[in-house]
């Protein structure tokens, strides 16, 4: 019997047109009602899904949220971090070497913070374009603090260029950090072993649900993970083929309610 459902958002819950179905939204709130923890599992910071949260009826006591791609465990109501791990202040200052060596834009998040670093004259980001929601924070890293929380580094700048650079990447980085894209315009790093699925299996011992009471959905490179950890590990039809060599289940796509097809199939009673 599943009880938790961890589901990406970009390319799986939300279509082309970052919307949520209306098949999508209703399944959704009946595996709630029926008991179901349902967990949105993004690279996104909370600040960036609250009307995404609020649409879906998620922002009670008890509904939670998995962000930062499994660094944050939070309570979608107050905010509070059950669970956290993040990047030092000595990894800010080597992504930002290694940024500046590939010429590349890096931003870092800090909570609801995107602290833009100026490493490339002649590329800069485009992470506030894609996460608006945010505050822009220009710094230096000079400026930055050993205590403050550093939630991960993140590359966004045009698929073109940005696939080009990232087969330069030292292997060292590869082997210290976890380095995935999170999107076809967008590279991440966190720490390494910090997932969507290390969130998940912190959250689902603070539940007391075993991982084969768990169902994750997604579609790209940073879903695999949770698709390999879940009882049920299901991808979508539009997912990458390494996504879909794992998974137990594929569905249909983001554009044909694919999440809500999965949890009415093994979830809804």
């Amino acid at each position: 019997m599943i009880k938790l459902i961890a589901i990406d958002l970009d390319g799986t819950l939300l279509d082309g047109q970052k919307q949520i179905s209306e098949r999508n939204k209703q399944a959704l709130k009946q595996a709630k009602a029926q008991g179901v923890k349902v967990v949105i599992c993004t690279g996104r910071p909370l600040r960036a899904i609250e009307p995404i949260l609020e649409e879906l009826d998620l922002l009670d006591e008890g509904d939670y949220s998995i962000t930062f791609n499994g660094g944050l465990v939070q309570k979608n109501d107050t905010g509070e971090v059950m669970e956290r791990a993040g990047l030092q202040l000595a990894d800010v200052h080597r992504l930002v070497d290694l940024a500046k060596m590939l010429d590349l834009p890096l931003d870092v998040l800090s909570q609801e913070h995107v602290i833009i670093f100026n490493t490339s004259e002649n590329h800069q980001t485009i992470y506030p374009e894609l996460s608006p929601l945010l505050l822009p924070e220009p710094a230096h890293t000079a400026d930055l603090s050993e205590e403050r929380l550093y939630n991960k580094a993140v590359v966004a700048y045009h698929q073109e260029y940005l696939d080009q650079q990232i087969q330069k990447i030292p292997d060292v980085f590869k082997e210290t950090y976890e380095v995935i894209k999170t999107r076809e315009n967008l590279l991440e790093f966190m720490p390494k072993g910090i997932t969507k699925a290390y969130g998940i299996s912190l959250l689902a011992q603070d539940l007391d649900i075993l991982p084969e009471e768990v169902m994750c959905i997604g579609d790209e490179e940073n879903d695999l993970p949770m698709i390999e950890y879940a009882g049920i590990g299901v991808a979508m039809a539009n997912a990458i083929d390494r996504v879909k060599a794992i998974a137990d289940v594929v569905t249909d796509s983001n554009e044909a309610d694919g999440v809500a097809k999965a949890v009415e199939k093994y979830v809804l009673q």
